[in-house]
């Protein structure tokens, strides 16, 4: 005997109508219970009824897998009711993760081959939703001739079939290829729009389809141009614009034909510029069309005065009152700034009042445009608006715009002392923001402008004296200051303002540096340095730089101490030899390989010429007569043998202080990943003072033509080693050698385990996500022993 229950509505209400949750799932659960004894009595009178209460249920998010094979009897029913009720328990409850679903196949190979439309139509719906690689592969034969029936309801929906069996099976191609040229005839609006997808999904998955349809580029153009001048149906118009969904997918079609293809190109192109020129964009749907039409001629081989009219569009885009597609604009001009900058140039003005967008995605992207507009020739009045937004600019885009100044103006600087007022001025306004290598390159680039030493030290001495707090900035400030420190005391840069500074002043500010709160360790250890270079430019008593380097040998921070217990030796025990030890730093050529590699250079040019009748005596052997520690009167001994030529080891041997292990040779750099030009570097490195910790850096580079965006690198290692990942410097890495992005991985290893990494990288390149998981086990021994 069957058990009573309540009606689909009844049980409704009574769901909606509980006070609390634990009276909901009292109904349902007692509901239930009904709907289990009723399969068991096998009612199939009420079956329908019990699986459509029972599928209001799953809706809700309670279990349902009971009525799996409920949904199959019902499909099997000769009654209409039986089969509309169990086909939607079927796209409900079944995929392809049940082997249940296959036991349907043959039912609906039955109902297609019925006659009956609305039997068909939920089938082809059902096989559509849920139907797996092994179902379509049985059924592919009757959704084929169900493209050609006469009832276009049939047709509609054999064409979406077939679109999810092309997802599903690639290689069932070959069986539609004959049945769509056909279908492009149809005048029936949902016919013809499920038509063309189709046809994009075959070119998309099979070589042999896209050289088959691009035979049917006339065909596709001459259905465009209908719906452009003359209308298509009336009732598929929106706001004035025919029929933009089949516009929209016929413009995707022919990008996919006449892409890398010269001769569907050459077809399409009078149709496109019509379109661009007689559509209104006026009406969102207008703009829609606009923007599929200038996605086509950028990927397309179309002329050149196609392109330009394409970046006007997108010109005329930014000054829409919709963010969405000055968004889309924006992206849009970015994919184009490399293949057509000068006329994406002409839209700079609008780029740049961009900047100012208080929606933070629009500004970014505007950010990133503008910086990739920036050439030799307006590089001063880019520079200068990025500076404007730097100082204005939230958070969260401060440190992409400065370094974005900083590699324009590295790239185009037109003279040294503008690039270094650039960096000077970046650093001033977002120097916490700048990367890790702005105060190495600003250094390197002071150095190497020896007429400039002079303005660069006023310059930053001004600038460290206003505001301390700017760690990068007090760096360079306080290295140039103790390389130059006697050019800022004289006072007669021509360059600049005058500017007098008293000795106590300069030392004042160092040691205002050393005390302050906000200065990391790495400054103070600038700030300290600074000093002593200073106790050799300067001319007056040294008893205060004494005082300051004495007080930092009992210092908490071990690197600052040392420096600071070495300092004091020099001044007690080796005071003779601190102004050769202190003079200034040499020029090292940018672009040097290793420090290995100068050394060799070095040395080199320190050996006497075997040929010259004269031996001259090089810089380094004259360093080695001035530091003679013996003081040798005779004049004619032998040198000693060469030192260490990096400045940290021959302090060590100068000082006679205990002698540190050479460092170990570089591990070399792997490259992990590579793929549309996409690549992934590791470069190691190991602390001398943690011998268990390593430091890989992972720099990502792209030499493709398209932006990677969203770019995330995660790793693990095994579970022995400790895995720590710092936040990469960007997500955005753009085309064609951009600023690459780099994440360090700091791995403990204390007990010297096999070093295994594995890798997961997803990002989007040329609108396409990209996901990799890679295992990387060609490690350097060097990493792990």
């Amino acid at each position: 005997m069957v058990v009573p229950s309540l009606k689909l509505q009844d049980l409704i209400e009574e769901i909606r109508g509980a006070k609390t949750q634990a009276q909901e799932r009292e109904v349902i659960q007692k509901e239930c219970a009904h709907i289990r004894a009723s399969f068991r009595d096998g009612d199939p009178l009420h079956r329908h009824r019990q699986l459509a209460k029972l599928l209001y249920v799953h809706m809700l998010g309670y279990p349902a897998h009971f009525g799996q094979m409920e949904c199959l009897k019902l499909i099997a029913s000769p009654r209409f009711i039986d089969k509309r009720v169990g086909y939607l328990g079927a796209m409900l409850l079944l995929d392809e993760r049940h082997d249940a679903h296959l036991l349907i196949t043959n039912s609906i190979k039955n109902d297609l081959s019925q006659g009956i439309q609305p039997v068909q139509g939920l089938a082809l719906c059902t096989l559509s939703t849920m139907g797996s690689a092994e179902m379509c592969r049985d059924l592919a034969v009757e959704v084929e001739k169900l493209l050609l029936q006469p009832s276009p309801y049939v047709r509609k929906k054999a064409i979406l079939t077939a679109v999810h069996m092309i997802r599903k099976v690639p290689e069932l191609s070959s069986v539609f290829l004959p049945s769509c040229a056909r279908l492009l005839h149809e005048h029936h609006h949902g016919i013809l729009l499920g038509t063309i997808t189709l046809i994009m999904e075959l070119c998309e998955r099979s070589p042999a389809a896209l050289r088959h349809f691009r035979k049917v580029v006339p065909k596709l153009v001459q259905i465009l141009q209908t719906l452009v001048t003359t209308g298509y149906s009336s009732e598929h118009s929106i706001s004035g614009v025919s029929d933009p969904f089949l516009q929209v997918q016929i413009l995707r079609l022919l990008r996919i034909l006449g892409r890398n293809h010269e001769e569907s190109s050459e077809a399409m192109n009078d149709l496109l510029a019509q379109v661009a020129t007689n559509t209104d964009t006026s009406r969102n749907a207008g703009n829609a069309v606009l923007f599929e039409t200038v996605l086509t001629i950028m990927d397309i081989h179309s002329a050149a005065g196609l392109r330009v009219l394409a970046v006007n569009i997108l010109g005329r885009f930014l000054l829409n009152s919709d963010k969405n597609i000055r968004y889309v604009a924006l992206m849009s001009l970015l994919r184009l700034v490399q293949s057509d900058h000068s006329a994406v140039q002409r839209h700079r003005p609008t780029v740049v009042e961009c900047l100012q967008e208080t929606d933070a995605s629009l500004s970014r992207r505007a950010l990133e445009l503008s910086l990739a507009l920036v050439n030799s020739s307006n590089v001063r009045a880019m520079t200068m608006e990025l500076q404007a937004f730097l100082g204005s600019c939230p958070p969260e885009l401060r440190a992409d715009c400065a370094s974005g100044i900083l590699l324009a103006a590295e790239r185009f600087a037109p003279t040294k002392r503008w690039h270094i007022d650039t960096i000077l001025h970046v650093l001033t306004m977002a120097g916490s923001y700048v990367r890790d290598d702005a105060v190495a390159n600003l250094t390197q680039l002071i150095a190497g402008a020896q007429d400039l030493h002079a303005y660069s030290v006023r310059c930053l001495y001004s600038a460290m004296a206003e505001d301390i707090s700017q760690q990068p900035l007090v760096q360079v400030a306080a290295w140039c200051i103790g390389e130059y420190g006697d050019l800022l005391l004289e006072g007669n840069c021509e360059e600049s303002e005058p500017l007098q500074v008293e000795e106590e002043e300069v030392l004042a500010l160092l040691e205002k540096v050393l005390q302050s709160h906000m200065s990391l360790p790495a400054t103070r250890a600038y700030a300290l340095t600074a000093l002593m270079k200073l106790s050799t430019r300067l001319h007056g008593d040294n008893k205060r730089i004494r005082q300051v380097v004495s007080i930092y040998g009992s210092c908490q921070d071990v690197e600052l101490q040392q420096r600071a217990v070495e300092y004091n030796t020099l001044f007690q025990k080796y005071d003779h030899m601190r102004t050769a030890i202190l003079e200034k730093m040499p020029l090292v050529e940018r672009g040097g390989s290793q420090v290995g590699e100068v050394a060799e250079e070095s040395i080199a040019a320190a050996k006497p010429s075997e040929a010259a009748p004269v031996p001259t005596e090089p810089q380094a052997s004259k360093l080695l007569d001035l530091l003679n520690l013996l003081d040798d009167p005779s004049g004619d001994a032998q040198h000693p043998p060469p030192l260490d030529p990096s400045p940290r080891g021959a302090s060590v041997h100068l000082l006679d202080l205990p002698c540190a292990p050479p460092p170990p040779a570089p591990i070399p750099n792997i490259k992990v990943f590579e793929r549309e030009g996409v690549q992934l570097n590791l470069s190691f490195n190991r602390p001398p003072g943690t011998p268990a910790l390593l430091l890989i850096t992972v720099t990502a580079t792209n030499s493709s033509g398209g932006d990677v965006t969203h770019f995330i690198c995660q790793a693990a290692v095994p579970k022995s080693l400790q895995l720590q990942l710092q936040a990469p410097s960007g997500d955005t890495v753009p085309a064609r050698g951009g600023l690459p992005i780099t994440q360090l991985l700091r791995i403990l290893n204390p007990n010297k385990a096999p070093l295994r990494l594995k890798l997961r990288l997803t990002y989007n390149h040329f609108g396409q996500p990209v996901q990799e998981i890679f295992e990387v086990n060609n490690l350097p021994v060097e990493t792990w022993q």
